[in-house]
């Protein structure tokens, strides 16, 4: 009986501490700190469009006609 309260206990504090997130914060709970801490963060994160567009070559010139061709022999 005990061994089976233990590991039931066990299996409760297990489940809340993995839907709880992390156990130690990211972020600074200084505000200030904080404030600069996401600046930071934010900064890094912007470029990544621009990379994925670099990857994809999305930023290149289109090599398809822009115009409407015959497609036959003329």
């Amino acid at each position: 009986m005990k061994l089976r309260l233990r590991l039931m206990v066990g299996l409760f504090l297990a489940s809340s501490a993995l839907s709880a997130g992390c156990a130690l914060p990211i972020w600074s709970p200084n505000p200030d700190t904080r404030a600069r801490q996401l600046i930071y963060q934010s900064e890094s994160l912007r470029h990544i469009p621009e990379i994925w567009e670099r990857i994809w070559g999305l930023d290149l010139p289109d090599i398809a006609t822009p115009y409407r061709v015959h497609g036959g022999v003329i």
